[in-house]
């Protein structure tokens, strides 16, 4: 029963990476003692904020923070060893011989580092043409459960997270980040639903921030989600931060509840949509 943390982050001016890496401490530290600490999409954005003349930048420039990826990964390896979690380092944007991509990585106190490139792009990020999207469905198997990732838009694609559970994924990591408040609820909305229509867990990161120089602000509340019956709460919420606040969500998942729920809960959505499949297909499809 992995004890996990799902921190609201708020994005931050800095003026040297040092300060980057005490803010993400700092977060962190909000974890201390969880066995899973989820951080936000693009919690590495501050970066940018190193860059020359980065209030008249966009977020399209936001590629440029792909040059801090090495340093990075070494500093996220050595906090998740030094403490002894499994960290999702929320995402970033890393440069690759095919292009830019939005990467994120987890790390594992055994030195484990296994990275998902983000799939899907919702409409303002892949506008510019200079994000890439990756190909492959990301689910790793550790001491503290199958863990699928996706990336913030991800969630809201039932296909997605149909692809990490068919890899048997209980525990879905969501890292997010949204330019609006409507945004965040799309996507902790559809979080909600796919615990349901899978009955897995749903751990979902959010950052906020007022609007500045190339950020135009931000909408966050994070949420740990199940599906919506006995024994969690009838929202299905099982921890949550307040919107917008620098701030942790912390509880014991329990996977045995999962198992119990899919066999004699209200609902049997994890079975009924496989036991159907052959119907469906029969109906009129846009695929």
């Amino acid at each position: 029963m992995p004890v996990v943390s799902t921190v609201n982050a708020r994005f931050r001016e800095i003026g040297a990476f040092e300060a980057f890496e005490e803010h993400m401490g700092s977060l962190l530290d909000l974890g201390r003692g969880s066995d899973i600490v989820v951080l936000p999409e693009l919690v590495t954005a501050e970066l940018m904020t190193l860059e020359p003349g980065w209030r008249e930048a966009t977020m399209h420039d936001i590629e440029l923070i792909a040059k801090h990826e090495d340093r990075l990964k070494t500093w996220f390896a050595e906090q998740a060893i030094a403490r002894g979690q499994y960290v999702l380092a929320g995402s970033t944007m890393v440069r690759r011989e095919a292009g830019v991509f939005n990467e994120a990585t987890l790390f594992g106190p055994e030195g484990l580092i296994v990275s998902h490139e983000k799939t899907h792009l919702f409409r303002l990020e892949g506008a510019s043409g200079r994000i890439k999207t990756g190909t492959k469905s990301t689910v790793v198997e550790l001491p503290v459960g199958r863990i699928g990732i996706l990336i913030c838009y991800e969630i809201e694609i039932p296909e997605c997270v149909d692809a990490a559970v068919a890899q048997g994924a209980d525990l879905l990591l969501n890292p997010s980040m949204t330019l609006s408040e409507a945004g965040a609820w799309r996507v902790l909305h559809c979080a909600s639903a796919r615990a349901i229509e899978n009955q897995v867990y749903v751990a979902t990161s959010q950052i906020s921030a007022d609007p500045v120089g190339f950020c135009p602000g931000f909408w966050g509340m994070s949420r740990l989600m199940a599906p919506a019956d006995a024994p969690w709460p009838a929202t299905g919420v099982v921890a949550a931060t307040e919107p917008n606040a620098e701030a942790v969500a912390t509880a014991e998942l329990d996977y045995e509840d999962l198992y119990r729920n899919r066999e004699t809960g209200a609902v049997a959505t994890f079975d009924d949509r496989l036991r159907n499949a052959e119907l469906y297909r029969s109906w009129p499809s846009r695929r």
